[in-house]
Protein backbone atom coordinates (compact mmCIF):
# COMPACT_ATOMS: atom_id res chain seq x y z
CA UNK A 1 0.00 0.00 0.00
CA UNK A 2 1.13 3.41 -0.74
CA UNK A 3 1.80 6.00 1.65
CA UNK A 4 0.69 8.62 -0.96
CA UNK A 5 -2.11 10.75 0.39
CA UNK A 6 -3.45 14.35 -0.43
CA UNK A 7 -5.84 16.70 1.00
CA UNK A 8 -8.40 18.05 -1.52
CA UNK A 9 -9.72 21.95 -1.74
CA UNK A 10 -12.80 23.06 -3.30
CA UNK A 11 -15.09 25.91 -3.11
CA UNK A 12 -17.88 23.38 -4.37
CA UNK A 13 -19.30 26.07 -6.57
CA UNK A 14 -20.42 23.92 -9.79
CA UNK A 15 -21.43 20.40 -10.89
CA UNK A 16 -18.00 20.63 -12.50
CA UNK A 17 -16.76 19.84 -9.12
CA UNK A 18 -18.59 17.49 -8.43
CA UNK A 19 -18.08 15.51 -11.27
CA UNK A 20 -14.25 16.30 -9.95
CA UNK A 21 -14.31 14.73 -7.02
CA UNK A 22 -16.37 11.65 -8.39
CA UNK A 23 -14.06 11.32 -11.16
CA UNK A 24 -11.03 11.05 -8.67
CA UNK A 25 -13.08 8.62 -6.23
CA UNK A 26 -13.42 6.15 -9.26
CA UNK A 27 -9.86 6.62 -10.04
CA UNK A 28 -9.24 5.70 -6.81
CA UNK A 29 -11.35 2.54 -6.33
CA UNK A 30 -9.95 1.15 -9.76
CA UNK A 31 -6.43 1.96 -8.57
CA UNK A 32 -5.06 4.22 -11.32
CA UNK A 33 -4.58 5.96 -7.96
CA UNK A 34 -3.06 4.41 -5.48
CA UNK A 35 -3.27 6.11 -2.06
CA UNK A 36 -5.84 8.59 0.26
CA UNK A 37 -7.55 11.15 0.59
CA UNK A 38 -6.73 12.43 3.47
CA UNK A 39 -9.42 15.27 4.18
CA UNK A 40 -11.77 17.44 1.77
CA UNK A 41 -11.20 21.19 3.26
CA UNK A 42 -14.42 23.45 1.82
CA UNK A 43 -14.30 27.08 1.58
CA UNK A 44 -18.22 26.96 2.14
CA UNK A 45 -19.99 25.91 5.04
CA UNK A 46 -22.65 23.41 5.22
CA UNK A 47 -25.43 24.94 4.03
CA UNK A 48 -24.06 27.36 2.02
CA UNK A 49 -24.66 25.81 -1.56
CA UNK A 50 -26.23 22.82 -3.29
CA UNK A 51 -23.01 21.40 -4.96
CA UNK A 52 -20.49 22.20 -1.96
CA UNK A 53 -23.40 20.29 0.30
CA UNK A 54 -23.56 17.54 -2.82
CA UNK A 55 -19.24 17.10 -1.87
CA UNK A 56 -19.13 17.03 1.64
CA UNK A 57 -21.60 14.41 1.44
CA UNK A 58 -20.08 12.46 -0.75
CA UNK A 59 -17.50 12.52 1.02
CA UNK A 60 -18.93 11.65 4.53
CA UNK A 61 -20.59 8.65 3.11
CA UNK A 62 -16.93 7.67 2.16
CA UNK A 63 -15.97 7.68 5.51
CA UNK A 64 -13.33 11.21 4.63
CA UNK A 65 -12.77 13.82 7.06
CA UNK A 66 -14.30 17.12 6.46
CA UNK A 67 -13.58 20.87 7.01
CA UNK A 68 -15.34 23.52 5.96
CA UNK A 69 -14.68 27.50 6.95
CA UNK A 70 -16.98 29.82 4.98
CA UNK A 71 -14.43 32.56 3.27
CA UNK A 72 -17.34 34.69 2.16
CA UNK A 73 -18.70 34.80 5.78
CA UNK A 74 -14.92 35.60 7.02
CA UNK A 75 -14.16 39.02 7.72
CA UNK A 76 -16.30 40.73 4.56
CA UNK A 77 -14.87 44.15 5.67
CA UNK A 78 -11.44 43.03 5.76
CA UNK A 79 -11.74 41.53 2.13
CA UNK A 80 -13.14 44.63 0.60
CA UNK A 81 -10.60 46.82 2.64
CA UNK A 82 -7.12 44.83 2.16
CA UNK A 83 -7.48 41.62 0.21
CA UNK A 84 -3.71 40.35 0.82
CA UNK A 85 -4.63 40.98 4.38
CA UNK A 86 -7.61 38.83 4.36
CA UNK A 87 -6.13 36.57 2.11
CA UNK A 88 -3.66 35.65 4.79
CA UNK A 89 -5.95 35.37 8.13
CA UNK A 90 -8.43 33.27 6.35
CA UNK A 91 -5.30 30.68 5.63
CA UNK A 92 -3.93 30.61 8.93
CA UNK A 93 -7.43 29.64 10.06
CA UNK A 94 -7.61 27.55 7.36
CA UNK A 95 -4.51 25.51 8.69
CA UNK A 96 -5.29 25.55 11.52
CA UNK A 97 -8.32 22.88 10.44
CA UNK A 98 -6.37 21.08 8.10
CA UNK A 99 -2.82 21.37 9.85
CA UNK A 100 -3.71 17.93 11.91
CA UNK A 101 -3.53 16.20 9.32
CA UNK A 102 0.12 16.00 8.60
CA UNK A 103 -0.72 15.93 4.87
CA UNK A 104 1.53 18.60 3.14
CA UNK A 105 -0.20 17.52 -0.31
CA UNK A 106 -3.20 19.48 -1.62
CA UNK A 107 -5.27 19.58 -4.81
CA UNK A 108 -7.43 22.55 -5.54
CA UNK A 109 -10.28 21.19 -7.07
CA UNK A 110 -12.65 24.17 -7.99
CA UNK A 111 -11.51 26.44 -5.43
CA UNK A 112 -12.17 30.07 -5.82
CA UNK A 113 -9.41 31.35 -3.85
CA UNK A 114 -5.91 32.53 -4.48
CA UNK A 115 -3.85 31.22 -1.94
CA UNK A 116 -1.95 33.32 0.73
CA UNK A 117 2.15 33.49 0.26
CA UNK A 118 2.44 31.85 3.52
CA UNK A 119 0.16 28.69 3.08
CA UNK A 120 1.70 28.08 -0.17
CA UNK A 121 4.84 28.11 2.28
CA UNK A 122 2.89 24.85 4.31
CA UNK A 123 1.46 23.30 1.25
CA UNK A 124 2.11 22.35 -1.75
CA UNK A 125 -0.67 22.54 -3.73
CA UNK A 126 -1.33 21.58 -7.56
CA UNK A 127 -3.95 23.26 -9.39
CA UNK A 128 -4.80 22.59 -13.43
CA UNK A 129 -3.94 25.77 -15.78
CA UNK A 130 -5.42 25.16 -19.24
CA UNK A 131 -2.17 25.81 -20.92
CA UNK A 132 0.93 24.37 -21.47
CA UNK A 133 4.15 25.06 -19.14
CA UNK A 134 5.16 28.57 -20.50
CA UNK A 135 1.99 29.23 -22.08
CA UNK A 136 -0.76 32.31 -21.63
CA UNK A 137 -1.93 32.93 -18.08
CA UNK A 138 -5.59 33.80 -17.48
CA UNK A 139 -8.79 32.15 -18.25
CA UNK A 140 -9.50 29.36 -20.13
CA UNK A 141 -11.16 31.97 -22.50
CA UNK A 142 -8.22 34.34 -22.43
CA UNK A 143 -5.86 31.24 -23.00
CA UNK A 144 -7.62 30.06 -25.76
CA UNK A 145 -7.83 33.91 -27.72
CA UNK A 146 -4.43 34.49 -26.89
CA UNK A 147 -3.52 31.33 -28.91
CA UNK A 148 -5.58 32.49 -31.99
CA UNK A 149 -3.74 36.08 -31.89
CA UNK A 150 -0.05 33.99 -31.53
CA UNK A 151 -1.43 31.61 -34.38
CA UNK A 152 0.05 28.94 -32.17
CA UNK A 153 0.89 25.00 -33.28
CA UNK A 154 -0.48 23.49 -30.33
CA UNK A 155 -2.06 23.66 -27.05
CA UNK A 156 -2.55 21.76 -23.60
CA UNK A 157 -2.93 21.70 -20.03
CA UNK A 158 -0.55 21.54 -16.92
CA UNK A 159 -0.73 20.73 -13.18
CA UNK A 160 1.35 23.21 -11.68
CA UNK A 161 2.53 23.97 -8.18
CA UNK A 162 0.39 26.90 -6.60
CA UNK A 163 2.35 29.76 -6.01
CA UNK A 164 1.34 33.20 -5.32
CA UNK A 165 1.87 34.62 -8.42
CA UNK A 166 -1.43 33.06 -10.48
CA UNK A 167 -0.47 30.56 -13.06
CA UNK A 168 3.02 31.05 -12.53
CA UNK A 169 3.96 28.03 -10.31
CA UNK A 170 6.62 25.51 -11.71
CA UNK A 171 4.33 22.88 -14.04
CA UNK A 172 4.30 19.16 -12.87
CA UNK A 173 2.73 17.23 -15.33
CA UNK A 174 1.28 18.24 -18.49
CA UNK A 175 -0.41 17.27 -21.60
CA UNK A 176 -0.13 18.59 -25.23
CA UNK A 177 -2.27 18.13 -28.59
CA UNK A 178 -1.59 20.01 -32.37
CA UNK A 179 -4.58 22.67 -33.59
CA UNK A 180 -2.84 22.52 -36.98
CA UNK A 181 -2.94 20.38 -39.56
CA UNK A 182 -5.54 18.50 -41.93
CA UNK A 183 -8.24 18.38 -39.31
CA UNK A 184 -8.09 22.11 -38.32
CA UNK A 185 -7.37 23.32 -41.63
CA UNK A 186 -10.41 24.60 -42.45
CA UNK A 187 -11.51 26.00 -39.16
CA UNK A 188 -7.62 28.01 -39.24
CA UNK A 189 -8.92 29.42 -43.02
CA UNK A 190 -12.01 30.49 -41.60
CA UNK A 191 -10.33 32.36 -38.77
CA UNK A 192 -8.04 33.75 -40.58
CA UNK A 193 -10.78 35.55 -43.28
CA UNK A 194 -12.48 36.93 -40.46
CA UNK A 195 -8.98 38.52 -38.74
CA UNK A 196 -8.38 39.93 -42.18
CA UNK A 197 -11.86 41.77 -41.79
CA UNK A 198 -12.01 42.72 -38.07
CA UNK A 199 -8.97 42.85 -35.17
CA UNK A 200 -9.15 40.90 -32.25
CA UNK A 201 -11.02 42.40 -30.11
CA UNK A 202 -13.87 42.57 -32.77
CA UNK A 203 -13.86 39.06 -33.56
CA UNK A 204 -14.02 38.26 -29.71
CA UNK A 205 -17.14 39.79 -29.47
CA UNK A 206 -18.73 38.58 -32.90
CA UNK A 207 -18.60 35.57 -33.32
CA UNK A 208 -17.26 35.04 -30.20
CA UNK A 209 -16.85 31.82 -28.18
CA UNK A 210 -19.38 30.78 -31.44
CA UNK A 211 -16.03 30.94 -33.74
CA UNK A 212 -15.67 27.15 -34.97
CA UNK A 213 -11.74 27.15 -33.87
CA UNK A 214 -12.34 28.71 -30.83
CA UNK A 215 -14.74 25.80 -29.88
CA UNK A 216 -12.54 23.21 -30.95
CA UNK A 217 -9.84 23.96 -29.31
CA UNK A 218 -11.77 23.95 -25.68
CA UNK A 219 -13.66 20.86 -26.70
CA UNK A 220 -10.56 19.10 -27.10
CA UNK A 221 -8.69 20.90 -24.21
CA UNK A 222 -11.56 20.20 -22.00
CA UNK A 223 -11.97 16.45 -22.53
CA UNK A 224 -8.32 15.76 -21.61
CA UNK A 225 -8.36 18.05 -18.54
CA UNK A 226 -9.55 15.25 -16.08
CA UNK A 227 -8.18 12.96 -17.18
CA UNK A 228 -4.42 14.79 -16.86
CA UNK A 229 -6.19 15.24 -12.89
CA UNK A 230 -6.61 11.78 -12.35
CA UNK A 231 -3.20 10.76 -14.45
CA UNK A 232 -1.44 13.25 -12.61
CA UNK A 233 -2.09 12.16 -9.29
CA UNK A 234 -1.95 8.10 -10.26
CA UNK A 235 2.12 9.53 -11.75
CA UNK A 236 2.78 10.56 -7.97
CA UNK A 237 0.90 8.03 -5.80
CA UNK A 238 3.24 5.12 -8.05
CA UNK A 239 5.96 7.95 -7.20
CA UNK A 240 7.30 8.89 -11.01
CA UNK A 241 7.18 12.41 -9.79
CA UNK A 242 7.58 13.05 -6.01
CA UNK A 243 6.51 16.88 -5.02
CA UNK A 244 8.13 17.82 -2.00
CA UNK A 245 9.02 21.58 -0.21
CA UNK A 246 7.75 23.40 -3.27
CA UNK A 247 10.21 20.95 -5.43
CA UNK A 248 9.98 18.24 -7.79
CA UNK A 249 12.07 15.34 -7.28
CA UNK A 250 11.82 11.39 -9.23
CA UNK A 251 11.77 8.72 -7.53
CA UNK A 252 14.86 8.16 -6.34
CA UNK A 253 14.50 11.96 -5.01
CA UNK A 254 16.69 13.32 -7.80
CA UNK A 255 15.72 16.87 -8.27
CA UNK A 256 14.51 17.55 -11.67
CA UNK A 257 13.80 21.06 -13.74
CA UNK A 258 11.01 19.40 -16.42
CA UNK A 259 7.57 18.24 -15.71
CA UNK A 260 6.22 14.53 -16.60
CA UNK A 261 4.62 14.88 -20.23
CA UNK A 262 1.79 12.48 -19.37
CA UNK A 263 0.12 13.13 -23.40
CA UNK A 264 -0.02 9.54 -24.03
CA UNK A 265 -1.51 8.18 -20.76
CA UNK A 266 -4.23 11.27 -21.09
CA UNK A 267 -5.04 10.88 -25.01
CA UNK A 268 -4.89 6.50 -24.23
CA UNK A 269 -7.25 7.42 -21.45
CA UNK A 270 -9.89 9.24 -23.68
CA UNK A 271 -9.46 6.95 -26.71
Amino acid sequence: MTDFKFGWWTTGRDQAAVNLFNTVWKAMEDHTITGSMAYVFCSRARGEGVFSDEIISLADKRGIPVETFSAVNFKPELRKQDRNHWRTEYHEKVYELIGKYNCSMAVLAGYMWVLSPEICAKVDAINLHPALPGGPTGTWQEVIWKLLEEQADKTGAMMHLVTPELDRGPAVTFFSFPIKGPEWQALWDEFLELRQKKDMEAIMKDPGEKLGLFKKIRQEGEKRELPLIVQTLGAMSRKEIVIHGGQLYDSHMNPISEPLDLSAQVNASIS
